[in-house]
């Protein structure tokens, strides 16, 4: 056993082999350690961030199985610590230890040191006769983790349970939301706290979102070569750990960050919001071969990714980052499984989004919806029971599977998403496929016992334009990516208006403007469950940049001051939420059939621009004009009560072309028709407004526009 520093704190107890990670007991930590094929594990320990050597090197003295565990006395919460692993150097069999590189515990639940790029945290370099074990010594650079006591105050709070009908997701980065909020203290700013302050949380209620769902939490690594140009791994889908929250979201200090994280679940949930967090288990930021060793690679690379089978020195990418974790390792998985059992019990979410999730199925090579990933998370007695969200695709060979992850999960709907933007840029043959994801998409989702909300509905995300500049921009500006306009997508179904970015055109303007209304009016009126891209609702630009994922800058934070024309569009943006949760028929529990009952009725229905039924061949000509009738006494649904749902009857004109339409509306089945929305004028009014539409009375539909009118029956005590 190799000992410095202090010999009362280098003593070291045999422990067990189990629980992974630091585990404090009050009277010292325990650790342990999977490294399979190392052949011994160090742990040591720093007094304070800023130490350049550690204080104590200790060896861990046992070994059971390939799990290497001690018990140091006399340490406690806040000590950070790091790993050295020795084992073979030889790459060409998939070996990389190297202990001249302080590692980062995976199981690590707070970060000591945060991570900051130096050279010595290469584990390798190439000279003239090969690649060689980089030798420099990295204690004064690497990051550490820290000891934690897990307890926290809860103060009783509950977290609320929307079902997911009611759903709504805002999908937002902590940092962003905050950055440039007049209203949230300047040094709560881009903090798990900063996200809770009042104005903040009224800005939420306002909007009528149910859910927040969270871009990365978890401590991430920027690349050299975004550090180089001045930039950072801003959205953080580069993972450098799996239980510890990103020190940068912390109020004070690296440390605080777990409380801080904590506190801020507490008070979404005291105001009835969810919370929901992005994880990235398929793969980490180590990169390739030749990225740094910060943890993973140097404990065991060959146990923790998948490496091509003809040579071992390189890693398989399916993600497109230079690696893909192995979900077919036992220990990898339990990995996965532990940290996201944590973030439920321990931190208080209440479910995750997984980045490229179709890696997670492939225990071998190709995708496995049978996969053990799939049977832990079924089987497991409180993963089973929180909300999950696949984003169904990976960058390999038949990584595309949206429909098909198992019942009991939801999925990010990119045919949705392609088909609305398609449909409302005025592209031709889109109405059918429309028709069918206005409904959730029964052709992806539609079997084995799935539901609607199998879908999560959107129109914007993270990745790509935000919804201004979708109708503001025919094509990416990405330059300040430092990547000559060459990263990101080059098809997003955007167009422009008639100019590219910022104008003053009366007509542009207000093209865009219609466009942008009609896109959200969509999103809201939809089957499955919505997801709005924070910001969208203040009329965020990134500037024509569809790819702002190293943009830590006011490229990508939002901007609070509106002006008359973005006040109206949030007032509008609220008032559709709002009016979603008031009328259960756009936010079913079953799918729509189309199917006659004996009554005559139908739950949904389509109609011509001409006032009669569509017909098969009607959704395959060049008319991109339609109408859906959703008929609320056929929605035949119970509440949890057991009460019956009641649902009005409404009627949705889309008209995506670009000229006016004349259309004469079928009739309803008992009063009259009144116009409740319009994209056009901005408008929306339970009540309705202007004459009662007359059946089979000729109507004109403005360009690009999407109106819905409401069944108003007379009674003999007003009209409904």
């Amino acid at each position: 056993m190799t000992t410095t520093g202090d010999p009362v704190r280098a003593a070291i107890w045999p422990g067990r082999p189990f629980p992974l990670g630091a585990t404090w007991d009050g009277h010292g930590v325990h650790f342990a350690v999977y490294a399979e094929h190392a052949h011994a594990v160090e742990v040591v320990l720093f007094d304070t961030a800023y130490d350049p050597e550690p204080s104590a090197t200790l060896a861990l003295p046992e070994r059971t199985g390939p799990v290497w565990h001690g018990y140091v006395p006399g340490i406690g919460v806040g000590h950070r610590y790091g790993l050295r692993v020795h084992g073979p150097w030889a790459p060409h069999e998939g070996h990389r230890f190297n202990p001249h590189k302080v590692l980062l515990d995976p199981y690590a639940k707070a970060i000591g040191r945060p991570y900051r790029w130096h050279p010595s945290l290469a584990g390798s370099k190439v000279e003239p006769q090969g690649e060689v074990r980089d030798e420099r010594d990295s204690a004064a650079y690497a990051p550490l983790g820290a000891v934690i006591d897990d307890a926290f105050d809860w103060q009783g709070v509950r977290a609320p349970t929307v079902p997911w009908e009611n759903t709504v997701v805002y999908e937002t980065h902590v940092r962003g939301l905050t950055m440039r909020h007049p209203d949230v203290p300047e040094e709560l700013r881009g903090t798990f706290l900063g996200l809770v302050e009042p104005r903040v949380l009224e800005h939420l209620r306002g909007l009528g979102v149910t859910t927040v769902s969270l871009l990365p939490v978890t401590p991430v690594v920027d690349e050299p070569r975004l550090l180089d140009l001045g930039l950072s791994n801003y959205w953080g889908y580069h993972p450098l750990g799996y239980f510890a929250p990103e020190p940068r979201y912390s109020s004070n200090g690296p440390v605080t960050s777990v409380v801080d994280f904590k506190t801020m679940v507490r008070e979404l949930h005291r105001a009835g919001f969810e919370v929901l967090v992005d994880v990235v288990y398929n793969h980490t930021g180590e990169g390739d071969h030749r990225g740094p060793t910060l943890s993973f690679r140097g404990i065991d690379n060959r146990a923790y990714y998948k490496l091509s089978p003809n040579d071992r020195r390189f890693h398989i990418d399916y993600t497109g980052t230079g690696n893909t974790l192995d979900p077919g390792n036992p220990y990898v998985l339990q990995l996965i499984t532990d940290s996201l059992r944590y973030w439920v019990t321990e931190m208080g979410v209440d479910g995750f989004r997984f980045d490229l999730a179709a890696a997670l199925a492939r225990e071998l090579y190709d995708v496995d919806m049978l996969s053990g990933f799939f049977k832990v998370i079924q089987q497991d007695p409180v993963l089973s029971r929180v909300k999950l969200i696949a984003e169904p695709w990976d960058v390999g060979p038949g990584g595309y599977q949206v429909g098909n992850f198992p019942w009991h999960w939801l999925e990010w709907n990119g045919r949705y998403r392609d088909v609305v933007r398609g449909y409302w840029r005025g592209d031709p043959h889109r109405a059918a496929e429309l028709a069918t994801r206005l409904t959730g998409s029964s052709d992806l989702y539609g079997r084995q016992g799935r539901r609607p909300w199998a879908s999560v509905n959107f129109v914007t995300a993270h990745d790509g334009f935000t919804l201004h500049d979708l109708v503001s921009y025919a094509r990416k500006h990405n330059h300040a990516n430092g990547e000559g306009n060459r990263d990101g997508a080059d098809h997003d179904l955007s167009s422009n208006g008639g100019a590219e970015g910022p104008t003053e055109v009366p007509s542009v303007l207000r093209r865009r403007a219609v466009r942008k209304r009609g896109l959200l009016a969509t999103l809201l009126l939809s089957q499955g469950v919505p997801m709005l891209l924070g910001g969208d609702e203040l009329s965020r630009t990134q500037q024509g940049n569809n790819n702002a994922y190293c943009q830590d800058n006011e490229i990508s934070w939002y901007d609070w001051t509106l002006d008359a024309d973005g006040e109206a569009f949030l007032a509008f943006a609220q008032a559709l939420v709002a009016f979603r949760r008031a009328h259960p028929v756009f936010r079913r529990r079953s799918f729509l059939s189309g199917a006659e009952r004996p009554d005559g009725r139908r739950d949904v229905s389509w109609w011509q621009r001409d006032g009669r039924p569509m017909e098969v061949a009607d959704w395959h000509d060049d008319d991109a004009t339609f109408a859906m009738v959703l008929d609320g006494a056929a929605l035949e649904e119970l509440e949890a009560d057991g009460t019956p749902r009641r649902g009005g009857t409404f009627l949705v004109w889309f008209h995506g072309a670009r000229g006016g339409a004349v259309t004469m509306p079928p009739a309803p089945s008992g009063g009259t028709w009144r116009i409740v929305v319009d994209t056009d004028a901005g408008r929306i009014d339970e009540a309705g407004w202007g004459s009662p539409v007359a059946p089979r009375a000729r109507q004109r539909l403005v360009p690009e526009g999407l109106t819905l009118w409401r069944e108003v029956v007379a009674l003999d005590d007003g009209a409904r």
